[in-house]
């Protein structure tokens, strides 16, 4: 392993880190809406050099938390209610479609994988684990967007779900919302399952719908928070 690889990877897992912990302090309101994000103050801050900052930045820009501009830098950005409930909706009817698909592409194979990653789900949100229930939901909607073997729908659907995400991660901390995905999700893969595609489409566009409202009460409470 070379110098250079190795110093690549641990930037990789640098700017893995840096993204973590800037979302929450977006979403915890550390960081407020306007505060600039300077690239040496926060390579001070975490002691590392200002390449895995700057990633995390852009990072953090494409999801829509943050926004870089020529000769100003960064700042915090934080998406309206009407612009996050907006990107669901899409999400939802483009989610909806995969599933679809899958109902008449899927593989049994690939229909055992999703099985796999509903059945972790459920593991992790029985011992209450968010961040080990966050993962495998991601793999979950990764497996199903992959099964519609439509390689245009799931680049569009992977771009648009990556912008959502950082919500998506904070709605696993509201009340019983992981038990209600695990509901929802099994509903989803019997439907697959069983070939129903008119069904497997409903219950994917509802399931995305009603994390959008989840999302939304997210946004609503951190507006709430900075006096918005």
């Amino acid at each position: 392993m070379t110098a250079a690889f190795e110093a690549e990877n641990e930037a990789k897992l640098s700017s893995d880190s840096l993204i973590r912990i800037l979302e929450d302090d977006i979403l915890s309101s550390t960081l407020k809406p306007g505060d600039r994000l300077d690239e040496q103050s926060l390579a001070r801050r975490f002691e590392v050099s200002r390449t895995p900052v700057r990633e995390a930045l852009r990072h953090l820009a494409s999801s829509g938390l943050v926004e870089i501009r020529k000769n100003q830098g960064a700042t915090v950005r934080r998406l309206t209610t009407s612009e996050l409930i907006e990107m669901f909706q899409v999400v939802a009817e483009l989610e909806g479609l995969s599933a679809r698909l899958c109902a008449r592409r899927m593989s049994p194979d690939e229909v055992a994988e999703l099985r796999h990653w509903h059945d972790q789900c459920a593991a992790f949100a029985q011992k209450v684990d968010r961040d080990g229930f966050f993962a495998a939901n991601n793999t979950f909607h990764e497996v199903i967007s992959k099964g519609a073997h439509n390689e245009f729908l799931n680049s569009e659907t992977r771009k648009l779900r990556n912008r959502v995400n950082v919500y998506r991660r904070h709605i696993t901390f509201q009340p019983r919302r992981m038990q209600k995905s695990i509901t929802e999700h099994q509903k989803i893969v019997e439907a697959i399952e069983a070939g129903d595609e008119e069904g497997a489409h409903r219950l994917m566009r509802e399931h995305v719908d009603l994390l959008a409202g989840s999302a939304a009460d997210v946004v609503l409470a951190l507006e709430a928070e900075n006096g918005a």
